[in-house]
């Protein structure tokens, strides 16, 4: 691996360095939009027994505002479950979008090194086009073939690792995303049940 690089020469490590920031975010992503941390299934039943059985209390309150995005959410509900239901649906939704915009944290950064990867792998390949030339220009010593061969590496590595540094990142991008999505429209689904379910519209 470390011979590649060397043939890749000094443009393919602005390439490494998006990859490695790419795989932190990946990994930090997949662990943190788990459904199981995002919406646990149990939590709106335990919530609206928990509401029935002792009310609304200050306590109960701050931990569901620490247990989950979604309890986030239905704690920002039941903080106005005296108000009327247009009041508490808007109170849910002002914290569905912080909330929203929370699980799309690094998102824009893993975009980013998606687009930007072929670029940088393009530049490198300027670079190795230049070296290129330059050992056939008339004061590059007449044609060196050791720096021609560098050359044609470094412009060819940084082309392939520029992709390859940018294809998993769209998918995973494009793939959390999509998650970010379902997430919050579920959240919002069992928001209305909470609000339905205050306002005695419908049991559960």
């Amino acid at each position: 691996m470390f011979a590649l690089i060397q043939a890749a020469g000094w443009p393919v490590w602005p390439i490494i360095l998006a990859s490695i920031v790419a795989v932190g975010i990946i990994g930090e992503r997949l662990w943190a939009l788990r459904p199981s941390i995002v919406t646990p299934r149990d939590l709106l039943p335990r919530v609206i027994q928990e509401y029935r059985k002792s009310g609304v209390s200050a306590e109960m309150l701050a931990r569901l505002h620490q247990h989950s995005p979604l309890g986030q959410i239905l704690a920002a509900g039941l903080r106005n479950d005296k108000s009327t239901r247009e009041i508490m649906k808007e109170s849910i939704e002002e914290a569905g979008r912080a909330v929203a915009h929370d699980l799309e944290r690094y998102l824009t950064t893993l975009g980013t090194i998606a687009s930007l990867s072929p670029l940088m792998g393009l530049f490198g390949t300027l670079v190795g086009m230049i070296e290129i030339f330059g050992s056939n220009s008339p004061t590059g010593g007449g044609g060196n073939p050791a720096q021609l061969a560098h050359g044609i590496s470094v412009a060819l590595y940084n082309a392939a690792f520029g992709i390859l540094v940018a294809i998993p990142s769209m998918i995973f991008y494009r793939h959390f995303r999509a998650k970010v999505d379902s997430l919050v429209v579920e959240m919002e689904l069992q928001a209305l049940k909470l609000v339905e379910t205050v306002h005695g519209e419908r049991k559960i």
